[in-house]
């Protein structure tokens, strides 16, 4: 609320230097005093503030956006009725800034609470519900996902087998699900997380979202699907049940067509502007130590298992595949894929241009051939997919990516599952929102040079 204060404020003498250059003006001052209050309260009144949507998510910067909005047709409304005499070019500048620098603010705000999150501070303490297996895996996506801000605490299960992994996980477990409420009181907790579970289904459920709402403890219920994005969830009460729509991803249409132009468009220009970048990386490969060809060519599959030729900058010594059965037993990847933080086959221009992914900028090349998208899965060898179980196919209904979720997320320091559930999850979750927020994080991500080698 500080920082939406100090926004309005600053919006506010803005447009006073902006519009009249100074901010002396009488007859504006108590406007302008009252615009921190008044932007406040269109966001409370816009919900900018309930704990679901902070640090969480778009709906947040959304419903910043529609204070904004409002506010813009508040002022106007009022100045006309009432006569107050705002100027329009005051409230044209004062209301922009305001909604811009909010959005700014908050996203300052989330990044030192992530940061936060990731040191395993600030987090929300959660009680999870559920079977063993099911309360594994949240736990561990949890710790390894820090940017949901939840931390487990505790486990309440049906019933606990010996040698359970969950003993080992730092928690406390109770071989219950019908003392939750208890539970939560005993470790402190503020979040209670139900999982697929039908030992706690319908009145059993209600009486315990009754017994937390007392507690003023959240509760959430986790849906069985994993991975699916918000977007293509409604809710749809048939005869007083409610029941969850699943919308089909899209992988035609007019979306999916802007999607292709742009693609090639955004190709064309970044090639002709790193044009002489990509010239001075091909003259040191070529010419450097270890000289070779300045391209390595490889057969990858793309999009419906369409064979093509990738195109990268050469970073291995020319014998590198003759050397690649000498180092197997030193793969340090638990997948089908050979990965070494210090592969002796990497030259040293190599690794520098892996720190920097570099070597991966001759794909515009693919991407302008309409092979491969600025944004996808990570283009896979044949031998790869044939290694994939039958849900991994899925990844191939789309042109693989320059850049994609598993860029943005760690690299070669994924494991291959999480690697693979990335990939799916972007498949299945597709949208040019999400292309342009993977885009945006690519820059930080390729800065930050973790998990390139």
């Amino acid at each position: 609320m500080l920082s939406d204060g100090a926004v309005g404020l600053v919006a506010a003498l803005v447009a006073l230097k902006v519009i009249f250059g100074r901010t002396d003006l009488v007859e504006y001052v108590a406007f302008s005093l009252s615009l921190p209050t008044i932007w406040i309260i269109a966001l409370f009144a816009n919900r900018a503030y309930d704990r679901r949507y902070l640090f969480v998510g778009n709906d947040e910067y959304q419903r910043v956006l529609h204070s904004g909005l409002v506010l813009a047709a508040v002022i106007g409304l009022a100045s006309y009725f009432l006569h107050l005499g705002v100027a329009r070019g005051y409230v044209v500048i004062a209301v922009p800034i305001v909604t811009v620098y909010g959005i700014i603010s908050r996203y300052t705000l989330r990044r030192r609470l992530h940061r936060a999150w990731a040191q395993g501070k600030c987090l929300r303490q959660v009680v999870v519900v559920g079977h063993e297996s099911s309360v594994v895996a949240l736990t561990r996506q949890l710790r390894h996902e820090r940017y949901h801000g939840l931390g487990v605490v505790a486990a309440c299960v049906p019933a606990l087998r010996t040698g359970s992994p969950l003993a080992g996980m730092g928690i406390l477990v109770y071989d219950t699900i019908h003392q939750v409420s208890a539970v939560v009181g005993e470790v402190g907790a503020d979040m209670v997380v139900v999982l697929s579970c039908p030992e706690l289904e319908g009145p059993e459920l209600r009486r315990l979202a009754w017994s937390l709402e007392n507690q003023k403890v959240d509760l959430m219920v986790a849906s069985a699907l994993f991975d699916i994005a918000n977007s293509r969830t409604t809710i749809r009460p048939a005869d007083g049940l409610p029941m969850l729509h699943l919308d089909h991803p899209r992988f035609t249409g007019i979306g999916r067509l802007v999607k292709n132009v742009t693609d090639r468009v955004l190709a064309a220009i970044a090639l002709t502007l790193l044009a002489p970048l990509l010239l001075a990386c091909a003259l040191i490969i070529r010419f450097g130590e270890g000289r070779g060809p300045a391209l390595f060519r490889q057969v990858r599959v793309g999009q419906h298992r369409r064979d093509f030729v990738i195109y990268k900058f050469r970073t291995m010594y020319t014998d590198a595949e003759d050397r690649l059965q000498d180092l197997r037993h030193l793969n340090e990847h638990d997948g089908v894929l050979f990965k070494m933080k210090n592969d002796p086959r990497v030259t040293p221009i190599g690794r520098w241009l892996r720190r920097y992914s570099i070597d991966e900028l001759p794909q515009l090349i693919n991407v302008l051939k309409g092979e491969m998208s600025l944004v996808g899965p990570r283009p896979p060898l044949d031998s790869e997919v044939d290694q994939y179980p039958a849900d991994m196919h899925r990844r191939l209904v789309v042109k693989p990516g320059l850049t994609g979720l598993w860029q943005v997320s760690g690299r070669s320091d994924l494991s291959w599952e999480e690697s693979m559930r990335l990939d799916l999850r972007y498949v299945e979750n597709w949208s040019l929102t999400l292309d342009v927020v993977i885009l945006l994080r690519t820059c930080t991500a390729v800065l930050r040079s973790s998990g390139a080698y």
